[in-house]
C-alpha cells in the first residue's frame, strides 16, 4: 500500500553548475611573484680606490677649516687726488695740464719725423710780416734772420709766457722747417688771455712762413698751423645766469 501521509517529492531542482561544466574563462597572465621572478643581473660597483677616499676626506676638512675674510675694497682708492689751492683756478690749472700732454705728444711726433726741406731767405734786409688770430687776441708777427730769439712786446719769450706748454706751442713752427735757431721773431700782441695770445702768435708765425715759402703750405696745413681756430666763449644772454643756463624755478 501507498502511504498518503508522506509528502511528494518535491521536484527537482535544476543542478548547480560545478566548475566541470562551467563555461572556459580566458587565462589571465598571472603576476610572477619574488619566487617565480627570473633573476635580474645586477652590475657590481668596482672596487673603490684609496684615492678618491683620501681626496674627499681632505675636501671634506677644506670645507670644515674657517673661510678668510677679505677685506672689502675702499670705494675711490683708485683714483688720484685732485687739490686745488686756495686762490687758484682750477680752469687754468686744466687748461695747463691739457697744454703740458699736447705738446709733450706732439714732441714724440717731432721727434719721429724729419724737418720740413724748406728754402728762405735769409739776407740782412729780409722781413716777413703776417697777423695772427685766436679768440679775441690779435698778434702782429715779423720773422727776420737772427739766432732764434722771440721780442714779445719788448719781453722775452719765457718773461711773458711762463707757462713751459705755451713757450713749446709757439716754437713749433719754427722747429718744423728747421729754422727755429735762424730766426727771430718779433711781435706785438693785444687782446684775450694767455692762452689766446699764445694760440695768436703761434698762427702769426706759421701764416710768415707762408709768406718766406709758399711751398710750406702743405706740411704747415697738415699740422693744423695755418688753421684758425675759431673757438669762442658764448656771449650772456639776458634773463640767464650765463649763456645758456637760466635760473632755478621756483614755484612760490
Amino acid at each position: 500500500m501507498i502511504d498518503e501521509s508522506a509528502e511528494p517529492p518535491e521536484a527537482d531542482e535544476p543542478a548547480a553548475t560545478t566548475p566541470e561544466t562551467a563555461p572556459p574563462v580566458p587565462d589571465e597572465p598571472v603576476a610572477a611573484t619574488p619566487e617565480t621572478a627570473p633573476p635580474v643581473p645586477v652590475d657590481e660597483p668596482p672596487a673603490a680606490t684609496p684615492a678618491p677616499a683620501l681626496e674627499q676626506d681632505l675636501d671634506d676638512d677644506a670645507d670644515d677649516s674657517p673661510t678668510p675674510r677679505v677685506k672689502p675694497a675702499i670705494p675711490g682708492a683708485d683714483l688720484e687726488v685732485d687739490i686745488v689751492l686756495e686762490g687758484a683756478d682750477p680752469l687754468a690749472q686744466e687748461d695747463e695740464e691739457a697744454l703740458e700732454a699736447a705738446a709733450a705728444a706732439a714732441e714724440e711726433d717731432r721727434a719721429d719725423e724729419q724737418p720740413v726741406a724748406a728754402v728762405i731767405d735769409l739776407a740782412a734786409g729780409a722781413r716777413y710780416r703776417a697777423t695772427g688770430k685766436r679768440k679775441t687776441a690779435v698778434a702782429r708777427v715779423i720773422l727776420r734772420p737772427g739766432n732764434g730769439a722771440y721780442t714779445i712786446n719788448g719781453k722775452t719769450l719765457d718773461a711773458y709766457f711762463p707757462r713751459p706748454a705755451l713757450g713749446r706751442n709757439i716754437r713749433q713752427p719754427l722747429e718744423v722747417v728747421g729754422y727755429d735757431d735762424r730766426m727771430d721773431v718779433v711781435a706785438r700782441l693785444h687782446g684775450g688771455g694767455v692762452s689766446a695770445q699764445a694760440g695768436a702768435l703761434r698762427h702769426g708765425v706759421s701764416r710768415a712762413l707762408l709768406e718766406a715759402d709758399p711751398n710750406l703750405r702743405g706740411e704747415l696745413k697738415r699740422r693744423g698751423f695755418l688753421t684758425r681756430d675759431p673757438r669762442v666763449k658764448e656771449r650772456k644772454k639776458a634773463g640767464l645766469k650765463k649763456a645758456r643756463k637760466r635760473p632755478q624755478f621756483s614755484k612760490r
